[in-house]
């Protein structure tokens, strides 16, 4: 990449940065997105009353509303806990196919109604048991794998008119490459030539390495990914020539220093590391805010009984750049650092059209939960941009404005200023800290709102249900959200009495797991806080021999961690006994 740069340092005159297409063009943009998995990271959103559920999707997906996404990916669930709870698998045993599991299907839907143009992409994190063989491995048997990843695409377009632009083999895990390899084999075999395969999703290394030195890898890799890479990438993964991802980035609090977080990866993940598309974890923090990494997503809707749900500054950083380019439109090579720190970043449709964002976020409010962030500096600067190429004969420039809030200012974002008008040419802009500009010949950009949601208020402290669903738009009761074990719908028509429809644990074998994951099947439901509780539950032990089930109470810990989680545990025998534990570990060592 080149980078041109004036930076006239005698005192008094300002840098002149240079934006222009003559002598080429960057690499061609792909998109910013974002991810629901991971996991289990959307699972309220399902549950929420209209007209508020359909305001929180025009606030993430619909073009020129909100942060109007380009890209969004999602886990192909694998009964698994994979970081904040459990996405059901599309095959649960070898003769099991069901595309109606979960909500992914219903959220891919409806970012496609509100952009048709958006890039779906699947990955799988976990997977069911019957892949490994018994062992907790998917790849020693790569043409089993293959195929179930591919039947997740196949199913998408046969049952829900769904065409999956992108798929990986496994998040964060490196893959046997072989496995790649029959990935490619497969989706040609079944008609699906244009779907395009990134790995590792995982580290830059060792793939990029290894697709040197192996033609047929770098041949059926189309684009590789890497996880939080800090905005940098690696040699290797450059001369490959390949399409450069930060496939999973962010998961950041959406507070103030997330939305600068969010603002400078944005721009520093193609200036510092040739990266073309970001993708953030995760899509909307919509699931209870105690499991792990609460509060991470673009925005909050953890409420679904009460309808509130928070608009957080990641959504109108994200529109900065999402609002005024598409994928297919080109960097320009003039990109890089501000002198007095920040970048600035311009794109271009190649019809006239130019796009340029500055982002000048200071080292304490835009850091990251990681990777860790070196230390720099910020300070408020006057700089000129020179328009040359096809953009010298422009008269003036639309201009977005965010500045984020600080100890001593209040937060402006995403607001419509004044056309800066260019005079010969050029430009200047007085840049402050805490800073996001776009300045775009386009005249297409929104600040989307609805009236206030509704005010914030606990999980209801008496909540009952029957489950007496009979044709229930998801497979989840509502508010319950899978652990380790996977909850649906069931009816049972042999009951003769009150318990037709019910809430079954549908799994008899372990997952791959992807993180740990209790040996005992678990879904959460109601309020962290409660402490004076009173619960009553009918329950039906399938297995006489060896089955049991539990009601815990005042439980510490939810997502990953659950298998350590501490609290009131009062279990029953498929025998007649009973016993009360302290965590779920003790339980195991009274019956052993």
């Amino acid at each position: 990449m080149w980078l041109l740069w004036v930076a006239l340092c005698v005192q008094g005159v300002r840098a002149v940065y240079e934006l222009s297409d003559r002598g080429g063009l960057g690499r061609e943009f792909d998109g910013i997105g974002a991810v629901s998995g991971g996991g289990a990271t959307s699972r309220l959103l399902v549950n929420y009353p209209e007209p508020y559920r359909s305001q929180i999707l025009d606030y993430l997906f619909k073009p020129n509303f909100g942060a109007s996404l380009h890209i969004f990916k999602v886990e192909i669930g694998g009964d698994a806990q994979t970081t904040d709870g459990t996405e059901p698998s599309h095959m649960h045993y070898p003769d099991d196919q069901n595309y109606f599991r979960g909500y992914e299907w219903w959220l891919m839907k409806e970012a496609k109604k509100r952009n048709p143009n958006i890039k779906l992409v699947g990955l799988p994190w976990a997977f069911p048991g019957w892949i490994g063989n018994g062992k907790n491995w998917p790849y020693d048997f790569p043409d089993v794998t293959a195929y179930y990843v591919v039947s997740w695409i196949i199913g998408a377009k046969q049952y829900h008119d769904l065409d999956i632009d992108y798929v990986g083999v496994s998040a964060a895990r490196t893959p046997l490459y072989l496995s790649i390899k029959l990935l490619r084999y497969t989706l040609d075999k079944n008609g699906l030539e244009r779907v395009r395969i990134i790995a590792s999703d995982n580290m830059w290394q060792p793939i990029a390495f290894q697709m040197l030195r192996d033609a047929e890898l770098l041949r059926v890799v189309d684009v590789i990914g890497a996880h939080y890479p800090g905005t940098l990438t690696v040699e290797d993964a450059v001369s490959t020539g390949k399409k450069l991802w930060s496939s999973e980035d962010y998961s950041t609090f959406n507070d103030e220093v997330g939305g600068g977080c969010w603002a400078r990866i944005l721009n520093q993940n193609y200036v510092n590391g040739n990266m073309t598309s970001t993708i953030s974890w995760n899509l909307v923090a919509s699931y209870y805010e105690q499991l792990p990494f609460g509060l991470e997503g673009l925005m909050t809707a953890k409420e679904p009984w009460s309808g509130s749900y928070e608009v957080s500054s990641p959504i109108w950083i994200t529109a900065h750049t999402t609002q005024f380019t598409q994928p297919g439109w080109y960097y320009l090579r003039t990109v890089g650092h501000l002198e007095k720190g920040g970048s600035y970043v311009a794109l271009t449709d190649m019809k006239g059209n130019i796009t340029i964002i500055i982002e000048t976020m200071s080292h304490d409010h835009s850091i990251c939960i990681r990777p860790p962030l070196p230390k720099f500096n910020v300070s408020a600067q006057n700089a000129t941009f020179k328009l040359d190429g096809s953009f010298n004969n422009l008269k003036s420039l639309q201009v977005w404005y965010s500045k984020l809030c600080t100890n001593t200012t209040k937060a402006t974002q995403f607001t419509k200023k004044s056309a800066i008008p260019v005079t010969g040419g050029s430009f200047t802009l007085e840049l402050g800290v805490d800073e996001v500009y776009s300045l775009t010949t386009l005249t297409t950009g929104q600040k989307g709102s609805y009236p206030n949601p509704p005010e914030s208020q606990p999980f209801p402290r008496k909540y009952k249900d029957d489950f007496n669903v009979r044709n229930p738009p998801f497979t989840e009761a509502p508010y319950f959200a899978d652990q380790s074990g996977v909850f649906e719908y069931f009816t049972n028509t042999s009951d003769p009495g009150d318990h037709v429809f019910t809430f079954r644990q549908v799994l008899t074998q372990r997952p791959i797991t992807w993180v740990s994951d209790a040996n005992q099947a678990i879904s959460v439901i109601g309020d962290y806080s409660w402490s004076n509780v009173t619960i009553t539950c009918d329950v039906y032990i399938e297995t006489p021999d060896t089955g049991s089930v539990f009601i815990a109470a005042r439980v510490d810990q939810g997502g990953s961690p659950s298998s350590l989680a501490k609290g009131i545990f009062f279990w029953v025998f498929a025998d007649g006994t009973y016993k009360v534990t302290g965590d779920l570990r003790k339980c195991l060592r009274l019956r052993a």
